[in-house]
Formats: structure tokens, sequence, C-alpha cells
């Protein structure tokens, strides 16, 4: 188990990890933090991700199966006092587990070697929390990867990743592109690549008719307050809005990145389920 209880942030382990919630520090040591049980239990997963895991002694008994793993994989688990937590955890309400993991985003063509059939693109989007839900609902869509650009939010910000909620693990990521080379190359990879934005003539009730969708495609979306600009609009292949039907202004970016990737996923599973919930016979 766990050694002595360490109480104070000037200790060299925690200070370096306190750190890590700078961008220029996470980069230049490759190492993010997640924070939480599920955070840490979706890091156990992959191989050799999870570095070093701090809990507080409540923590470290309530999730003692989580604590268990990180020691059989050989992850060094060190105990904090509730008030060092509170220092390196970045919520009101720390759960008293969190983990420094190393980088996990991979190479565009690494990435794009599979064939991927449904990309996420995030491109000059600011915004962690907005980022991190983008990718929550790109994981739950079945997106094969989600690129952002290099001038995008880094997706190892702490909000970002817990508003992931543990997706940030499920699904390649790439970061970093410029968008007119990331274009090209989803472009070789045999990707349409459709821009979602609410000034398009084309409808995505149109794009759906006319069998757009069911192409191997990459949806792009852009700032949550002035979507994408005119040079990007110009690149992709096709540009689409989620029609509005009531009087609502606007939808925000996860939801429309939501209602767009569910759509291509459907289009990709060929149709609507039947009402057992398998496919449709015949």
């Amino acid at each position: 188990m766990a050694g002595r209880e360490l109480t104070s942030i000037r200790s060299p382990r925690v200070k370096a990890a306190r750190r890590l919630a700078k961008r220029a520090f996470r980069h230049r040591d490759r190492r993010f933090l997640a924070e939480g049980p599920q955070a840490v239990r979706e890091a156990l997963e992959l191989p050799d991700v999870l570095v070093q895991l701090f809990t507080t002694t409540e923590a470290e008994t309530r999730h003692a199966d989580l604590v268990a793993r990180a020691e059989a994989a050989d992850v060094p688990v060190l105990r904090v006092s509730g008030e060092v937590m509170a220092e390196l955890a970045q919520t009101v309400t720390p759960q008293g587990l969190l983990a420094v993991c190393g980088f996990i985003d991979i190479g565009l063509s690494k990435a794009l070697a599979p064939a991927p059939q449904l990309v996420t693109v995030l491109t000059r989007v600011r915004d962690p929390g907005n980022a991190g839900t983008v990718l929550r609902t790109a994981d739950a869509a079945g997106s094969d990867l989600v690129v952002f650009t290099d001038a995008s939010v880094d997706p190892y910000n702490g909000k970002c990743v817990r508003a992931s909620a543990g997706s940030l693990f499920h699904v390649p990521i790439v970061t970093g592109p410029r968008f007119d080379e990331l274009v090209g190359a989803l472009r070789s990879g045999g990707l349409s690549v459709i821009a979602a934005d609410g000034t398009a003539e084309r409808s995505l009730d149109a794009a759906i008719d006319d069998g757009l969708l069911a192409r191997p495609t990459a949806w792009v979306f852009g700032n949550e307050a002035w979507g994408l600009p005119a040079e990007a609009l110009r690149l992709v292949d096709d540009v689409v809005r989620v029609p509005i039907y009531g009087r609502a202004e606007s939808l925000n970016l996860a939801t429309a990145a939501a209602v767009c990737l569910y759509s291509s996923a459907r289009a990709h599973r060929g149709g609507p389920p039947s009402r057992d919930g398998g496919r449709p016979s015949g």
C-alpha cells in the first residue's frame, strides 16, 4: 500500500504534479492530470498510461480496487493529506484520487491508417468544457478519431479531461495539425470533409436525403461563438447546417455535434433500428 502520508505541498513529487495544471509544463513533460475514480479506472485500461496515483486515506479505502490495480501495474501510489489533495485537484470538491498520466495522442498518419469511417475535428474551439463534451459525444456516437487542430484548446486541459468523462481514454486523438494540412490528409484517407455551420444553405436533412452521410465522413466543428472562418469553409467538401424547427436562436456546440455525429452513425449503420433493437431485416 501507499507509504507515509505527504502533508506538504513543497514535496518535490507534489510540486511536479501541481505544475501540470499549466499547459507549458504539460507539454514539456508530456504528462497531464486526471481526477476522480472514473478517470483512474479508464486510464488503467491502457498500458503504461498511468504514471503516478495520488490518493487520500479515505479514497484509498473507498476505492481499494483501483489502488490495488495501480499497485499491481507497478504504478507508484502516494497517499496525501486532504489539504494537499485540495491543492493538487482542480475541482471544488475533490474525490480523493488524482492520476498523473502520460500523453496518449498519436500521429495523424497512424490515426488514418485503419481507414476510419467517422472522424471528429475541432478547430478554433477554445472552451475546454465544450471540447471535452464533444469528445464524449464523439465517443458515444462511435467516432473513430478526434482531431484537435493547432488553433484549438489543449485536450489535456483539466476541465477538458473532466468534461470528457473518461472518453479521452477511449478514442484515438490527434493534436496540433494545421487545418489545411489536415483536410488534405483526410481526403487522401478517403473521407469527405463536412463542416457544420449555422449559415450553410444545405440542411442536415437534405444531406441525409442525398446520401451524403453514408460516406466515410470527417465532421468539422468550429468556435463556440463565431463558428468557422471563411477560409476554413472554402477548404471543406460540404457545409451543412443543423435545422432549427422551433424558435431557438441556435444550438450550442456540443448539441450540434451530437446531432451531426449521430446522423452519420445512423447512416453508416444502414438506417433506423427495428423495434427489437436490431437492424432491419430483409
